[in-house]
């Protein structure tokens, strides 16, 4: 990967490769899961959430899959059976997985193979009798799996296959451990090899039957920032294929990336160039501009995300409203409550605050930690100071409220029903209702006063 960072921790549609594979498995609730670390190990397990059936072991030196899997052997009950992952196969399905333990059964080793069309880089899957190279679907075709060669180790012939083996393979725990034992490193890169085991399971008269990926997309590895590129719009041309079947309108699928979870009522419309992170609910109607970011957001019915809006929830999240209309260049932080029909506009931030129906923030301006009634216009350069320096304090502005421009509210203060504040003012105490209220210094002109010049 030319990184720092270990393989198993770039990510992929905004999860890392090892968080993929874990959540697959999760569903088979496995008694435990084994994470084998070796090259940026301290990072990988800092990276693994902490669970009682998650455990992580240690392979030092690196001396190839076989290795790795022996250092896990300690954690592996002799009953039941052992399913090996890989944690740069990131797409592999669950449903898969299911189907791979049930042809294992107690007693067969059992193998994710996958026919690709360019198999360099795999082991190739060597099959008895006629029709060998040729994938056998559930296990039941006409060869059986005599070997697995690495592609280094494989002669002319053996390359030529076209049928090759994941990386995955689930196998009675009692067997593979004395498999696993019996494993040598007489090979070319002098490594123990996993793929060894078949021959010892065909040399004991084991069945070796092989399962079918549901498609080469669940099985590719990552090895190279232009394979992890390419899987990622894989993901996504899967992710938009989902969207449009359930009705979405994308303006070009290529140009949508999904790095979360995103749901969508009838008739959403999503323009070019938008990311969708964490959790992300979109209402009837909802239209999104171009170059949008959203994270961790719900967005009502019939609103209007305007081009290059971003919206990042975190983890309080953003609500915006029925009908509202937010944007163009507009910003939504962390606790953004936008009521119904709320107009946020240009140059606008909002955090921590509540506004009530019909508010309209249209242009260059900043609410933070405060609290808007219904219909409330908030002027163009306008904000609530909000910060002392050392706490936040609250603005409660009251319904059908005029703030004019470039006024400094200065919390904690209260602006009364349908006050109104005059441009240019300070506000330090609170704005009686219905009054008109203005804190500035008198304008003053000065006769003969020069503007000063360069030296």
């Amino acid at each position: 990967m030319r990184s720092a960072r270990p393989k198993v921790l770039h990510t992929l549609a905004g999860r890392s490769l090892l968080r993929h594979v874990l959540d697959a498995a999760e569903a088979l609730a496995a008694e435990r899961t084994v994470v084998v670390t070796g090259h940026g190990a301290e990072a990988v397990e800092a990276a693994v959430v902490s669970s009682p059936r998650i455990v992580c072991v240690r392979q030092e030196p690196q001396l190839g899959t076989g290795h790795a899997i022996q250092q896990a052997v300690p954690q592996l009950d002799d009953a039941g059976t052992t399913l090996i992952l890989n944690g740069d196969v990131p797409l592999i399905e669950t449903e898969t997985l299911r189907r791979l333990v049930a042809a294992c059964g107690d007693d067969r080793l059992a193998l994710l193979t996958v026919v690709l069309d360019e198999p360099a880089g795999y082991g190739r899957i060597v099959r008895g009798g006629a029709g060998a190279g040729r994938g056998a679907g559930d296990g039941a075709g006409p060869a059986t799996i005599e070997a697995i060669v690495e592609e280094k180790d494989a002669t002319p012939a053996q390359r030529a296959l076209d049928e090759v083996y994941t990386g995955v393979m689930a196998a009675p725990t009692g067997l593979l451990k004395r498999w696993l034992a019996a494993l040598t490193n007489d090979n070319a890169a002098g490594e123990y090899y996993l793929t060894d085991v078949v021959a010892q399971a065909v040399a004991e008269g084991v069945a070796v039957v092989g399962v079918a990926a549901g498609s080469d997309t669940e099985v590719l590895g990552i090895n190279s920032p232009q394979q992890l590129a390419l899987l990622e719009r894989r993901v996504q041309g899967r992710t938009a294929d989902r969207l449009m079947d359930a009705g979405v309108r994308l303006a070009d699928p290529a140009r949508l990336d999904v790095r979360g979870q995103l749901d969508c009522a009838q008739d959403v419309e999503i323009d070019v160039g938008c990311v969708f992170e964490g959790r992300v609910t979109l209402g009837d109607g909802v239209r999104v501009g171009a170059y949008c970011l959203i994270r961790n957001a719900v967005v009502e019915a019939g609103a209007t995300l305007r081009p290059f809006t971003h919206i990042d929830g975190e983890a309080a999240g953003a609500h915006v409203g029925r009908g509202a209309i937010v944007g163009p260049f507009a910003r939504l932080r962390a606790g953004a409550r936008l009521g119904d029909e709320v107009h946020i506009g240009n140059f606008v931030e909002v955090k921590n605050a509540t506004l009530g129906r019909g508010a309209k923030a249209n242009h260059l301006a900043y609410l933070g930690d405060a609290t808007v009634g219904e219909r409330v216009n908030f002027g163009a350069g306008s904000i609530t100071a909000n910060y002392d320096g050392a706490n936040k304090h609250q603005t409660t502005i009251g319904a059908d409220a005029h703030i004019g421009s470039n006024c400094v509210l200065v919390a904690p203060v209260t602006i009364g029903d349908g006050a109104t504040i005059g441009g240019g003012s300070t506000i330090v105490r609170e704005a009686p209702a219905g009054q008109l209220t203005v804190a500035r210094s008198r304008q003053s002109s000065y006769v003969g006063w020069k503007r000063p010049v360069k030296r």
